[in-house]
């Protein structure tokens, strides 16, 4: 039996993700923009990094594309690298704004 994959399921994945220069999950951070999943399993991601010259860009790519081809269903995994809009701290969850008194 084919097992549809949810958003929730995408996002709670890439919770796993670390940002290593700020030790945070890029779901926190607010790295991820959008995630899209078909009928058919295919996830598309919108994502971006801190910034433009982040160091581990293609280590954190990799992981999230790692980690959410290992749930149950997901066929293909595409993530588009954007930074229109820039991240902003204003991005962060507020769990974690507060906790650094943004």
């Amino acid at each position: 039996m084919f097992k549809l994959v949810t958003k929730e399921q995408v996002y709670e994945a890439l919770k796993d993700v670390i940002d290593f220069e700020l030790g945070l999950d890029i779901v926190s951070l607010g790295l991820v923009y959008d995630v899209q999943v078909d009928q058919e399993g295919n996830v598309s991601i919108t994502m971006t990094m801190t910034s433009p010259a982040c160091p581990l860009a293609g280590m954190i790519l990799e992981q999230a594309e790692d980690r959410v081809r290992q749930i149950e269903g997901v066929k293909d995994v595409k993530i588009n690298l954007t930074f229109d809009p820039p991240w902003t701290p204003d991005r962060m969850s507020e769990e974690l704004r507060k906790r650094f008194d943004l």
